[in-house]
């Protein structure tokens, strides 16, 4: 079966601020490379008034600066194409955790240090609530279609995908921009080393993945090449991590129902949970299929790991034939109990590239 089309994608990460340093870094790396600490933490060069200007962005925060940065950059890759995008019915689905962090705290303290509690800045409100980034993107670039933020930690990447084929597959929209985005802040790594309690982790990272999904026909209509086929998501909450790879084998299952095909179509697992919490999706597919793991590269991208491992599947399916007409699977694990997983078919390509 065929799915949604995949038809365009962006990347802001800590490898830079375009789709192509994304790659670069993601298909360069070795398999088994650890994360180091020059590869996490802020994108290099990014500052907010330089790549947005000057307007609107006085009292704008870094989580909506990326998002408005990332979604402009998929857009204007289409616009190369020689056609303007439809944006009357394009809708945008953004996942996150909390929105921005830094402006909760922030906004917070100021009620609590200024001379009365209403002395804080009004311009800034709108940073502290959740639904912030997608609203701002939305207005930014005329997006006109349905505006939604999901929250779900480090599965909110595919929880937005879900979000934006229902409301394709129910006529809310024809075209949907969906993804996810994290910031890095000192806030941020404040709460996450508490929550941690001293474990061994990833440095943290930031970055916003955005996709455009759409029918086939659609894509084709505007000039845009399908990279992938969203087929079949599924989702379940887990009650202790020795529950996980028993979940994430479940998901495995229905996705691959759902699709109509077997362990062996398998091409790639894109995943950042341990050996042990895959444990269950390996003895499922075994150990043929590629491995891919962002994280290991971009550092802990906390809301926007699930989108960048769909980034990272897109990225090694253009360099790779061997995926052609085979699957690729995104495993994801959020440390609160949720865990999901994705499956994309890859179209066969012609000489000429993707159809």
């Amino acid at each position: 079966m065929t799915g949604l089309a995949v038809s365009g994608w962006s990347a802001v990460s800590a490898a830079g601020m375009a789709a192509r340093d994304f790659s670069d870094a993601i298909l360069r790396a070795q398999p088994d490379e650890p994360a180091s600490g020059d590869r996490g933490g802020c994108v290099p060069g990014f500052d907010i008034r330089a790549v947005l200007g000057r307007k609107n962005t006085r009292s704008m925060d870094r989580i909506t600066a990326l998002a408005v940065l990332t979604v402009g950059r998929l857009m204007d890759g289409e616009r190369t194409d020689g056609q303007e995008p439809d944006d009357e019915d394009t809708g945008l689905v953004l996942g996150t955790s909390t929105g921005s962090v830094q402006s909760m705290m922030d906004f917070t303290r100021d009620s609590f240090v200024q001379r009365k509690p209403y002395l804080v800045d009004p311009a800034r409100f709108p940073n502290a609530i959740m639904n912030r980034a997608a609203g701002q993107s939305a207005i930014w670039y005329g997006l006109r279609g349905p505006n939604a933020t999901v929250a779900g930690g480090q599965v909110a990447g595919l929880f937005a995908l879900r979000y934006a084929d229902r409301l394709h597959r129910y006529g809310h929209a024809r075209s949907v921009l969906c993804g996810a985005v994290e910031e890095f802040s000192p806030q941020r790594t404040w709460l996450e080393r508490r929550r941690q309690d001293g474990a061994e982790s990833a440095p943290l990272s930031e970055g916003c993945a955005v996709f455009r999904l759409e029918s086939a026909e659609d894509a084709g209509a505007h000039g845009r090449r399908v990279r992938a086929h969203l087929v079949a998501t599924s989702f379940r909450v887990y009650p202790s991590q020795a529950e996980v790879p028993a979940v994430l084998a479940d998901c495995v299952r229905s996705v691959l129902k759902t699709a109509d095909l077997s362990a062996a179509d398998v091409w790639a697992v894109a995943a950042d949970g341990t050996e042990a919490q895959l444990a269950g999706v390996t003895e499922l597919v075994g150990d043929g299929p590629r491995r891919i793991a962002p994280a290991a590269i971009l550092g802990d991208t906390g809301a926007a790991s699930a989108a960048f491992q769909v980034a990272s599947v897109l990225s090694h399916a253009e360099a790779d034939r061997s995926s052609d007409g085979r699957l690729a699977l995104v495993a994801s694990v959020d440390r609160e109990g949720m865990a999901g997983v994705a499956a994309f078919l890859v179209p066969v390509r012609s000489d000429g590239g993707y159809p």
